[in-house]
């Protein structure tokens, strides 16, 4: 999912490059390009000769009083940031001018939305290539729109303008469970066009014209689910299943298959829609920044963790059980904590994530050891919890001496056995509807062997989908804020480069007890 544009040529040379300095104090790139000539410089017809307009003609010899702009003046403009160049030197120029306004407005033809041709565009994202396999790779400058229609899956192709939305400089983006179902080839994503990432912390460097209360250098959490805050459902709070932002079905994610073609945030920028709806400021920049490796879990493991265990029933005294000792499994142990269980037991088969559980003084139980509920009894004298969460999703696996077997109810039957009659259950884990991967016909659609009737008898309920984030991220973030929880010590959160997020989803997958942070710009080095 990836957007069109970003990129331009000045006689060869990337607009992005231009702030090498001569010795007169002159962009050197820059300095070449006035002596070029103007047949040379144009991209697709002659020039408007608007005011504040960089082209030859306009700023040839040292600057031309009639418009107003030293050369001095336009290697200022050509060395600030990308996105602030066109606010510098005004708009209305014409199709030759080789500012980043009209050469973005010019540079619109690209395939595979953009991989290809993106190049010198300033902008770097991870996308996936094939099962097992994601690479670091240029990819096209964020607009303030939506342009899908090329991609291969025709549920998400869908075009629209977003002045709604802005435009983020990434400070740290992550590494979710979700991302490695479609890397492992789990879902009906193909290769070589998706920019993964739906996890997203960063700084608004552009507005659009319809955005009034954020603004330019904020420091925001974007939650993973994309809404419109218009819709029914928006407007209930139910977030994650917005009707306008899909056409496929209802809800949307950044970067990932079937959820609406929105670019994913596993980059240097990114584009937001709906940005006075949807994003989270942090109060005090200087502050956030220091605690960064706790609020990046804001935009979605913290708070879907937190549902998890909220809509499960976990309160003061209560004794939870949490499937999954994978990011969303520890953060959700970790929430049951917050929320005053008395006891939290986390299962899992990695040594090392039940270690990471132990660390914050969960229970564990070792599924390869054998069945849950005798694991439990062995823990309280009874094999029965007042709240059960599937942290774990449609790649579980069996217990005991089935734990090498991909089993897709298992954690659903575990916790319909171990729970109370009338507790909840739970189930932020990931269910889909179509998984290529399926162990048969039936798991391939998504259709599970669950003992329904078991649920049912016991009268349990039961709670399911996307967390609708923007119902917790505040509250959970005012918990960081004032030290009310270690959340990043939970997941063992780590920070890595760019160019290491292919090891990073390597590492992932063999079950490292690490939550991936990417810092795409070295933002967490300096504080």
């Amino acid at each position: 999912m990836l957007r069109r544009g970003g990129s331009s040529a000045l006689s060869g040379l990337s607009l992005s490059g231009l702030v090498a300095r001569s010795g007169s104090g002159t962009p050197a790139a820059y300095t070449a390009a006035l002596g070029a000539s103007s047949s040379s410089l144009s991209l697709q017809g002659e020039c408007a000769h608007a005011n504040g307009c960089l082209c030859t003609s306009c700023c040839a010899g040292n600057g031309n009083p009639r418009r107003g702009i030293s050369t001095a003046a336009a290697a200022d403009v050509l060395s600030a940031p990308r996105r602030s160049r066109s606010r510098a030197v005004g708009h209305g120029h014409g199709l030759s001018c080789p500012c980043d306004s009209c050469a973005e407005t010019n540079s619109r033809v690209s395939s595979k939305r953009g991989i290809s041709s993106a190049a010198d565009s300033g902008n770097r994202g991870v996308v996936f290539m094939a099962a097992g396999e994601v690479e670091v790779k240029p990819i096209d400058f964020p607009k303030l729109e939506l342009d899908s229609m090329s991609s291969p899956v025709p549920s998400e192709r869908q075009k629209r303008k977003c002045e709604h939305g802005v435009i983020l400089k990434v400070t740290t983006t992550n590494i979710c469970g979700s991302d490695q179902h479609m890397v492992r080839g789990r879902t009906s994503l193909t290769g070589g066009y998706m920019v993964l990432g739906h996890e997203i912390t960063g700084e608004v460097i552009e507005c659009g014209k319809d955005v009034e209360y954020i603004k330019e250098g904020d420091l925001c959490s974007v939650p993973f689910n994309i809404a419109c805050g218009r819709c029914v459902m928006c407007k209930a709070g139910h977030t994650g299943v917005c009707l306008n932002v899909n056409p496929g079905r209802a809800g949307a994610a950044y970067g990932y298959v079937d959820m609406g073609g929105w670019i994913g945030g596993q980059s240097e920028y990114v584009m937001v829609p709906y940005a006075d709806f949807n994003l989270l400021k942090f109060p005090d920049k200087d502050q956030a920044l220091e605690k960064i490796k706790h609020l990046t879990l804001l935009s979605d493991i913290f708070p879907t963790g937190y549902h998890g265990a909220v809509s499960a029933g976990v309160g003061p005294g209560k004794i939870a059980y949490v499937a999954g000792a994978g990011p969303v499994g520890l953060a959700c142990a970790a929430s049951c904590q917050l929320l005053g269980a008395a006891v939290v037991i986390v299962g899992d088969m990695i040594p090392e994530r039940l270690e990471q559980a132990k660390s914050f003084g969960c229970e564990v139980v070792d599924i390869k050891k054998g069945p849950v509920k005798d694991q439990i009894a062995e823990i309280l004298g009874t094999p029965e919890v007042d709240c059960a969460i599937d942290c774990v999703g449609f790649e579980a696996r069996g217990c005991g001496h089935n734990h090498g077997t991909e089993k897709p109810a298992q954690v659903l039957n575990d916790c319909m056995e171990i729970t109370k009659a009338a507790g909840g259950i739970g189930i932020p884990g990931l269910y889909v509807t179509e998984d290529p991967g399926g162990v048969d016909d039936n798991a391939r659609t998504g259709s599970l062997a669950m003992r329904l009737g078991l649920g049912w008898s016991k009268s349990q309920h039961f709670v399911t989908g996307q967390c609708p984030v923007m119902r917790y991220h505040r509250d959970l973030m005012n918990a960081i804020l004032y030290d009310k929880i270690d959340i990043a010590g939970a997941v063992n959160a780590k920070v890595i480069s760019l160019e290491e997020a292919p090891a990073g989803y390597k590492d992932f997958d063999k079950g490292a007890a690490v939550k991936y942070v990417i810092d795409p710009h070295g933002t967490t080095m300096k504080h």
